[in-house]
Order: structure tokens, then C-alpha cells, then sequence
């Protein structure tokens, strides 16, 4: 099985199976079968709570139209934190959603997190966050690895998520070497040589996802990054679903 860890939702025209099935035909085409879904189409980078609902009911959309393909993370702002915690109960606890994303709302490392992660780990969801370090500067509230790390290390009965491995991958790694409960992603970014093959031998093959940040990036480029990597085929078969079966409890 094949798992797709960071998929976004496609465009903002027709029905929900408009949007969503048209990007399983091109998952199809390269043989994806799962598809972990987060965000709707607001892209708001301090989004009100009425707009988080509203996202996450487009993912919910989708999950319900798909079951069998589409997995539900729950998006939130930790600005709002006790609308944030309702939200886990609607969706994760109570919903069919597996897992939560977080985005640029708030640094990471800010104790508005705690709370999250807590009920979190109760729930058995991991927590995919977005990080990046930007040569041009990050935006405003947008955390770096160092932010996610700080966070994780507070928090080792969660199971983490670093997106897109920073951005800077050769530093992700390193900054989150030492944490066993962190995975990192190779969604996002160029598909550049021995991203993958550097992850593999700094974390171990069973701390690294395939993810594409469809339908920013398209899936072939991000598949590529584990297809023509110098690794084994054990290896590859964990990161491109393997680990991320065991972390959804599929």
C-alpha cells in the first residue's frame, strides 16, 4: 500500500466529488492508494474558527465520499485553543478523522500547543506540522524545525510529522535526529537528489514518509524522490506506506 501523507484540497469549483475525484484519477495513474487530506481552500494564514470548520468539512466531504481512499487530518488554528480542542472532538475523537495538521497560525513551540498535543496522544492521532526555513524569511508565525523540535521533545508519547522536513532537509534531519518519535516528510520541495537516501541514514527507513503536497507539487515529482532512491526495496516499501500504516493504526 502506498500512502500519500500530505494532500491538500483540490481547487474551490464544482461539488466536493468534482474536486476530490479528479485527484484520485491522477493518484491512480501512479499507483497511490491512500491519501492523508488536510485544509480546505480558505489558505488563510490566521483562519477564524468559522473558516477551520468550514475547511475541515471539505475534507470530511471527501472522506465520506472515499472512504477507502482518503484519510482526514483535522486542521487547526492553536490561536483559538479551546475551539481548537472541540474541534479534535468532532473530528478526530467523534469523526472520522486520523490525525491533525497545523499550520502557520502560530509558532509551534508556544505552550497553546500543550493542551493538543495532549488529548493527541490520548487519541493515538499524530500531528503533521508544516516547517520551513526560508533563505528569503519565513512568514510571520511560520515555524522552523527548531520551533517543531522544541515541541516534540516536550511531548514524546506524540507521534510527529516534520513537513516537509523543513524545507532545508540536510538541517531538518539534524535538528530532529535525536527525537525517535519524529518522522520527517519528503513532500514539497525539488525533487533533488539523495534527500531520501540522507534521511534514510540519519533517522533509520522506519522515520521517513512519502508525502507530495498535491496539488502544489505534483505526485510524480515527490514519488521520485523514494522510487530513484539508492535504497532497499524494504526500505522504500516503509516509506512509501508502510510507516505511515502503523501510524494511523490501519
Amino acid at each position: 500500500m502506498v500512502i500519500d501523507c500530505h494532500v491538500h484540497v483540490q481547487g474551490s469549483y464544482g461539488t466536493a466529488e468534482d474536486r476530490m475525484g479528479y485527484l484520485l484519477e491522477y493518484a491512480d495513474r501512479v499507483g497511490i492508494d491512500r491519501l492523508c487530506l488536510s485544509l480546505g481552500t480558505s489558505r488563510g494564514y490566521q483562519p477564524d474558527m468559522e473558516t477551520v470548520r468550514r475547511d475541515n468539512d471539505m475534507v470530511r466531504a471527501a472522506v465520506e465520499l472515499h472512504p477507502e481512499r482518503y484519510v482526514g487530518f483535522c486542521y487547526l488554528n492553536p490561536c483559538y485553543l479551546y475551539d481548537s480542542l472541540d474541534e479534535i472532538e468532532r473530528c478526530v475523537a467523534d469523526g472520522p478523522f486520523l490525525g491533525i495538521k497545523l499550520w502557520v497560525a502560530m509558532f509551534c513551540d508556544q505552550p497553546n500547543l500543550d493542551p493538543i498535543c495532549e488529548r493527541a496522544a490520548e487519541l493515538g492521532a499524530p500531528i503533521l506540522q508544516h516547517t520551513w526555513m526560508k533563505i528569503t524569511g519565513n512568514l510571520e508565525f511560520e515555524s522552523t524545525p527548531h520551533h517543531f523540535a522544541a515541541l516534540a521533545r516536550r511531548h514524546p508519547d506524540v507521534s510527529f510529522i516534520l513537513g516537509h522536513s523543513g524545507g532545508n532537509w540536510e538541517l531538518g534531519y539534524r535538528i530532529v535526529q535525536d527525537l525517535p518519535n519524529v518522522y520527517a516528510e519528503v513532500a514539497g520541495g525539488d525533487p533533488e537528489l539523495g534527500q531520501t537516501e540522507m534521511g534514510v541514514a540519519m533517522l533509520g527507513a522506519e522515520r521517513i514518509l512519502y508525502g507530495s503536497d498535491a496539488p502544489g507539487r505534483s505526485f510524480a515529482s515527490q514519488l521520485a524522490k523514494v522510487h530513484g532512491a539508492d535504497i532497499s526495496d524494504e526500505q522504500r516499501a516503509l516509506i512509501l506506506g508502510g510507516n505511515m500504516r502503523r501510524l494511523l493504526h490501519l
